[in-house]
């Protein structure tokens, strides 16, 4: 008599293991695909990008929203910096059909040039943008508690319901969700918040370990990224005053008239003299010539714009470049440095009785495209202005 054995489970145990080696080949093809893509840049901002596309894309992890906080280590607080996801289920739906039309490769979807515009677009960032999460260890934040331990929190829909009180989760809305650490060299430098809330797949452990992964890899890259920020920062800084330095003003007036010319938009150029700054620096010595320097760059940092580029010119010369700003627009802007450098008391030695010293500026302006078509025209125009003021009576702006 002949047995037949039943080799069910064996098959049973075959069709998991090969799920699981598949499982496995595309994650190990998804990382090595991620970590050639950080490899590209060394920009924060497409760094930054690079990751949380890998975190949301379909051919990534694949999480319907991701955001992404660094570490201010100045206030010890966490604070949201990019984040990517639909707005809506309607959104969402439009997202995936183009994906299942165009079906777009992971290098097509972090190209550069959709970092800015993908940026400015979210809704999803705007909605948190304004909070600062204290590291404070008595925070009872979940985000907290994910930086201090240096591990994931997954908060599962039977969990979420705990923190209620929490002011990012009132506005993430969320119904499950993984707090991922980035670290590097054991430091955490920045965190990751995704979840599924328009799919409601629910966050699998497969999930958790992937992300783990991808954690490490991205936490090393934003310390390279930052790393080179910081030297790159360094390198474009006047030492005296702490604003951008010539070359620096040089290079970016360059890229803000090739931009203004590709978009049609006006950009208007600042230059300031200090009035009588040899007599001041003959009178008082130089190290005090350089404390005035320095207050009137706070003055000018000050008076100007979020996306204006302060910079030293150089000597008591110094330059702004106003993005996307008229003649008008400009004479605005200047007359108010002006007027906010004339009615700052300069105060030399620091004791509190001491007499305070009273400095002025001349301006000049020159705008692109109505005064000059190139980085040279603009600039002789500025500085024409400028010492038509000085020489018209010195504290005025001329354009």
């Amino acid at each position: 008599m002949t047995m037949q054995m039943d080799d069910t489970p064996i098959i049973a145990d075959m069709k998991t293991l090969q799920a699981k080696l598949g499982r496995a080949s595309r994650d190990l093809a998804v990382l090595y695909e991620i970590s050639n893509a950080m490899r590209t840049t060394l920009d924060l901002d497409h760094i930054l990008y690079i990751i949380l596309t890998c975190v949301t894309a379909h051919t990534g992890l694949g999480f319907n929203r991701g955001i992404l906080f660094l570490i201010n280590q100045k206030e010890r607080c966490l604070e949201p910096q990019m984040a990517i996801g639909p707005d809506s289920g309607e959104h969402a739906q439009k997202i995936w059909q183009y994906i299942s039309d165009v079906k777009p490769h992971l290098e097509d979807l972090i190209k550069e040039e959709n970092v800015s515009s993908n940026i400015q677009r979210s809704s999803l960032l705007q909605s948190v943008k304004t909070l600062k999460i204290s590291l404070d260890h008595n925070n009872p934040s979940p985000l907290v508690r994910a930086y201090h331990e240096g591990m994931p929190v997954h908060i599962t829909p039977e969990k979420i319901g705990q923190y209620h009180n929490d002011i990012f989760l009132q506005r993430f809305r969320a119904n499950e969700l993984v707090i991922m650490p980035l670290k590097a060299k054991n430091k955490v430098n920045g965190l990751i918040v995704a979840d599924n809330l328009f799919t409601q797949k629910p966050i699998s452990e497969d999930d958790l370990r992937l992300f783990m992964m991808l954690a490490n890899q991205a936490g090393l890259a934003i310390e390279n990224a930052s790393l080179y920020e910081m030297v790159r920062h360094q390198s474009h800084t006047d030492s005296i005053t702490n604003l951008w330095n010539h070359g620096f003003f040089q290079d970016q007036l360059s890229r803000e008239i090739e931009a203004g010319r590709a978009r049609h938009h006006a950009l208007t150029l600042v230059i300031l003299d200090i009035d009588d700054f040899k007599k001041l620096n003959d009178t008082y010595g130089h190290h005090k010539g350089d404390i005035v320097l320095r207050e009137i760059a706070h003055i000018l940092k000050d008076s100007s714009r979020e996306n204006d580029y302060a910079c030293r010119y150089g000597g008591e010369e110094f330059a702004i470049i106003l993005t996307q700003t008229t003649r008008d627009q400009g004479m605005v802007i200047a007359e108010r440095i002006r007027e906010n450098v004339a009615k700052h008391p300069f105060q030399l030695s620091g004791e509190a009785n001491e007499e305070k010293l009273h400095v002025t500026v001349s301006i000049g302006l020159g705008t692109f495209p109505e005064d000059a078509q190139t980085k040279e025209e603009l600039i002789a125009k500025a500085d024409k202005a400028m010492y038509i003021a000085k020489f018209s009576g010195k504290n005025r702006t001329c354009s």
